[in-house]
């Protein structure tokens, strides 16, 4: 198995980035698929969630409505629009794969791409 995050970069408050994971390794549209971030000097904080068929997505409270989680079953790849950013949204964010069709915990991750809000 294998996740490879890109997308990351420095961004002003209020802007947009979109972040990639891309899966090898596994049958992807076997399984669903997370984001979890960690921001400095803190703990991994669980961001989003998608299904298997992208058919049910899941967010935490404070990414409603700025963030979006979507997957290309075709193309092995995962997906998060960030919109609205803000400076606590600066994080190392990995992607995560769940053991099962549904976002029942995480068994395989990224390695991170990096995420700095900043003015």
């Amino acid at each position: 198995v294998q996740l490879v995050e890109s997308g990351g970069g420095l961004v002003q408050p209020g802007g947009s980035l979109k972040l990639s994971c891309a899966a090898s390794g596994f049958t992807f549209n076997d399984y669903a698929m997370s984001w979890v971030r960690q921001a400095p000097g803190k703990g991994l904080e669980w961001v989003s969630a998608i299904t298997w068929n992208g058919g049910g997505t899941y967010y935490a409270e404070s990414m409603k409505g700025r963030f979006t989680i979507s997957r290309d079953n075709a193309k092995n790849t995962l997906y998060l629009q960030m919109n609205s950013l803000k400076s606590e949204d600066t994080a190392v964010y990995y992607c995560a794969k769940s053991p099962r069709i549904w976002p029942t915990g995480m068994d395989y991750w990224g390695k991170g791409t990096l995420v700095t809000v900043s003015s």
